[in-house]
């Protein structure tokens, strides 16, 4: 099975996503939040990048919970234009 490229849209999607995530991990290293999250730190690396512009739900879950930020204001986040202050 070959998977459909990914729209410009979904790409920026994904960059921002990664952007959020790196700003609620704050001073914290990328080991220090995978392992919390129990992912491997290259994934975290990648989708910080936006080199996986559409990470697995469950390693959302995870890092969500691992950086303290809630999934739906991290969905809601992700979804605007630039990356926003993330408040819950």
């Amino acid at each position: 099975m070959v998977r459909p490229m990914l729209t410009a849209e979904e790409r920026a999607r994904g960059q921002r996503l990664g952007a959020v995530l790196r700003q609620a991990r704050g001073e914290r290293s990328m080991v220090e939040v995978a392992a919390l999250a129990g992912v491997p730190v290259e994934t975290l690396r990648k989708i910080e990048t936006g080199r996986i512009p559409t990470p697995a739900f469950f390693t959302v879950v995870a890092l969500a919970e691992a950086v303290g930020v809630p999934l739906g204001a991290l969905a809601a986040t992700a979804d605007l234009a630039a990356p926003a202050s993330l408040s819950a």
